[in-house]
């Protein structure tokens, strides 16, 4: 059973990393304007996301690739902040705030095979 939620976190995070570049839009958007180059900021977040994703499946490279997952969700949370403040189109604003801590949960999986 273990195996599946690892290859569910890996999976997610692939997937997460290809829809970057198939609705770029989507994430650029969440982007707080302080952060300059938008799109190379979403490119390389969506390009890390499916690298550490695939090392999830490798022994060799699970424990970095978990490191580098939990550093990446601390690297984006202030585009979470920024998204619960700005609001999002067709998401209630307590989804929104709920997202918050789901953060955290993510780190605390991705903790999990350090």
């Amino acid at each position: 059973m273990e195996s599946f939620f690892l290859y569910l976190m890996g999976s997610i995070y692939i997937f997460a990393g290809i829809m970057h570049f198939v609705k770029p839009r989507m994430y650029i958007r969440i982007i707080p304007p302080f952060f300059p180059n938008p799109k190379v900021l979403n490119a390389i977040a969506g390009a890390f996301e499916i690298i550490l994703g695939v090392g999830l499946f490798f022994p060799n490279t699970r424990s970095i690739s978990a490191i580098g997952i939990i550093l990446l969700l601390l690297a984006v949370f202030p585009a979470n902040i920024y998204m619960y403040q700005k609001g999002a189109k067709g998401i209630p604003k307590w989804a929104l705030f709920l997202r918050l801590p789901l953060q955290f949960l993510l780190i605390a999986w991705a903790y999990m095979y350090v």
